[in-house]
């Protein structure tokens, strides 16, 4: 039986639709061992952040001259990555729409990134409902307002939605957002985010609509 809490399911980019996070590790790792060689481990933990927070948090002062370098870097990367759906992916998203399910991509990601995106997966934008970028929100992950905003752009109450996340950040700006979260493995170890979610899973091989219901009604019984 569906559970009719379930309305809206809100994505991340990196990490839960794309298999990119080992991608921007490469890149990020780095830009992060040439201008941060004090601080190991730095790329792991600005992930879930916009370009405008990285620079903001970590490339200020005198490190501001190179923003210009790594912004360029940055756009020829993203140019030559590979964008292949997480595991079962497009299956589970078509149940879920099959079923009255708004989706929506909820990312740090800038539009000229997504450009690139749907060069390389031309059904892409066939598969939301809503697509929400860096550029349409005030604040960032983990601040809980890129999910509350895509939760009014449907209508939804924040109990309504489900977010999907990988991120330390992410995870965060779901349950800040007060949303039922399930956690991907795909960046950091299960243990490491089960804390932060209330399911955890490293694909969506194991996922449709009911289960998510069942998953739901669970989380709103305790």
């Amino acid at each position: 039986m569906g559970y009719k809490v379930f309305k809206a399911a809100l994505f991340d980019l990196d990490g839960v639709v794309f298999d990119t996070e080992p991608q921007y590790s490469v890149f990020w790792g780095a830009q992060c061992r040439k201008y941060h060689p004090e601080e190991p481990g730095l790329e792991n933990r600005i992930k879930g952040q916009t370009l405008v927070q990285i620079f903001d948090g970590h490339f200020s002062g005198h490190l501001a001259q190179y923003r210009h370098a790594i912004v360029e870097e940055l756009n020829d990367y993203e140019r030559q990555m590979t964008y292949q759906y997480i595991d079962g992916f497009e299956s589970f998203v078509g149940d879920l729409r099959n079923h009255g399910v708004k989706t929506a991509v909820v990312t740090s990601s800038n539009m000229p990134k997504m450009e690139n995106v749907f060069v390389q997966q031309p059904r892409f934008k066939e598969l939301f409902d809503a697509i929400l970028t860096s550029e349409d929100f005030d604040k960032s992950k983990p601040d809980p307002d890129c999910y509350l905003k895509a939760a009014s752009r449907f209508m939804c109450r924040p109990e309504e939605c489900v977010v999907f996340e990988d991120s330390f950040n992410g995870l965060r700006a779901g349950r800040a957002a007060q949303m039922t979260v399930v956690g991907l493995s795909t960046t950091n170890p299960e243990e490491a985010i089960s804390a932060l979610a209330d399911r955890v899973v490293h694909d969506y091989k194991s996922l449709n609509y009911e289960k998510m219901c069942e998953m739901i009604a669970q989380f709103h019984q305790k």
